[in-house]
């Protein structure tokens, strides 16, 4: 099926994006089970999640598309584009290590209002006095999350928000990019990118003696299986996501993010017993709202440049 196609199947494109987002707070369980019952560190499961996603989407690749899938019109955005990727990875593997799945959740999705704003002031997109209002509010939701968290873990609750100011300067690459290479390439050339950032990552916060970057093979034989499956999801789920995005436009898949926050509860209070208590729900759900009224004013703004 072409692309041009593609374009006219939303309701798959929302169905794909839906049971991406569902899945991929999977990827941080396993994180997290590595850090706590295998005791491994973060700064080594990040280095396993790019290494064994290269493994396992590589030989398909090239037997679909040959060598070609390395060919980058812009080769050394798009390893950048894939450090910015290893750190944030890093910065939030660590995260999950010491806080709540959900809490880490809910800090990171200060993430759009982030990329809204470097939009607004590097690519000249207009963003009107509502939109910084809600970035300003979706703000001050995180804070409510932050709040009990930093009084537990310090500094360490800062450490979504570092990760998701690395992941929209990862977005906004994407944007100034554009379509100079194609998504296959671009995600095979960040894989490629995040691997080489966390070998130099592990190399040096190995000899500086920082306990998060030890270097360890897998402890079990479970460890390494759900180390495979880690690289697995990292890879093919992504893939996924790149359909759905041909499928349907951004504006209408967006809101869909907002469903690994659920998944993330579900898995942390599965797996690990926690759960976001009552003010940590209401710093989630004014988060969650800014997100959505930030999407829906830049769908009305698509729709009236369409009529001008």
């Amino acid at each position: 099926m072409s692309d041009k196609n593609d374009l006219h199947n939303p309701l798959q494109g929302m169905a794909l994006m839906a049971g991406a987002m569902i899945v991929l707070p999977a990827m941080d369980a396993i994180a997290k089970y590595m850090a706590t019952f295998e005791g491994m560190s973060p700064g080594q499961v990040t280095f396993y999640r790019f290494f064994f996603q290269l493994v396992c989407t590589l030989p398909i690749l090239f037997m679909m598309f040959g060598w070609g899938a390395l060919s980058a019109k812009r080769p050394w955005m798009n390893l950048l584009r894939g450090a910015l990727h290893g750190a944030a990875s890093l910065l939030f593997f660590v995260a999950v290590k010491y806080m709540p799945l959900a809490d880490v959740f809910a800090i990171y999705f200060v993430e759009p209002f982030m990329l809204a704003g470097l939009s607004a002031l590097f690519l000249g997109d207009k963003v009107g006095w509502r939109r910084w209002t809600a970035i300003v509010v979706g703000f001050g939701g995180a804070m409510i999350v932050i709040q009990p968290s930093y009084e537990v873990f310090g500094l360490k609750a800062l450490l979504p928000v570092c990760c998701a100011f690395l992941f929209s300067l990862y977005l906004f690459l994407n944007r100034a990019i554009g379509n100079a290479d194609s998504p296959l390439t671009m995600q095979t050339m960040a894989g490629i990118g995040g691997t080489l950032f966390m070998s130099a990552a592990l190399i040096v916060g190995n000899g500086m003696g920082v306990s998060d970057f030890d270097v360890s093979l897998p402890a079990s034989l479970l460890g390494l299986v759900l180390l495979l499956i880690l690289g697995s999801l990292s890879g093919y789920v992504h893939m996924i996501v790149v359909r759905a995005f041909r499928m349907a436009p951004l504006s209408l898949l967006a809101p869909f993010q907002y469903f690994e926050i659920i998944s993330a509860t579900i898995l942390g209070y599965a797996l690990f017993g926690d759960f976001p208590n009552f003010s940590k729900w209401v710093g989630i759900m004014i988060i969650v709202a800014s997100g959505l009224f930030i999407i829906w004013r830049e769908r009305v703004q698509a729709r009236a440049a369409k009529q001008a």
